[in-house]
């Protein structure tokens, strides 16, 4: 079965976004002309995952933006950021990371609801989550003048490590500090 390894890895390495365990499956049966069992395909996956976790990669297999991928581990996560500072203009600005945690929160959202919420022109925000395909036009509003509605894309997911919107840390997990006005008191 180590062929079965090989054309898996192969097939993970070679695909641009992550590759549903789905999708595997299906390129594996035309290949081999035959059903391939999808056990066969877990434990191949499982043994592959369990491969990249030793001292001598770099990089690991993760499930993650609902699929498969290789991503470069924690512990390169110093010179992996300096390629990345050097690479800035592909940097997220503030405003767009604003823009984009109300629309991944809010989803579908109008332009007109972003910026009612933050109280701002979020034109060129958009535009450029846009471009850099972490949002998706969802459709259009029923309200007046039917507005573009926004939502997060899958390469928002696999931008940011995870499977599902329910993984996105929630309102309440962040500590607010209580208002208080003068010293506290024992």
């Amino acid at each position: 079965m180590d062929f079965l390894h090989r054309h898996i890895e192969a097939l993970i390495f070679c695909a641009p976004t992550p590759l549903p365990k789905v999708e595997i499956v299906k390129c594996l049966t035309e290949m081999f002309e035959a059903e391939i069992p999808e056990t066969h395909v877990d434990q191949a996956i499982e043994d592959l995952v369990e491969k990249y976790q030793g001292e001598d990669f770099s990089f690991q297999l993760e499930h993650s933006g609902g699929g498969f991928h290789f991503l470069t581990k924690p512990a390169y996560q110093t010179s992996i950021g300096i390629l990345l500072r050097q690479q800035s203009q592909k940097r997220l600005s503030t405003a767009q990371l604003e823009t984009l945690s109300i629309i991944a929160y809010k989803q579908p959202v109008t332009k007109g609801d972003i910026e009612q919420i933050r109280g701002v022109n979020s034109d060129y925000s958009v535009q450029k989550l846009l471009e850099k395909e972490l949002v998706d036009i969802k459709g259009k509003s029923d309200g007046l003048g039917r507005p573009i509605l926004y939502g997060t894309s899958t390469k928002f997911m696999e931008y940011f490590g995870i499977n599902e919107l329910s993984e996105l840390p929630q309102p309440k997990d962040f500590l607010q500090p209580d208002n208080q006005i003068g010293e506290e008191r024992d």
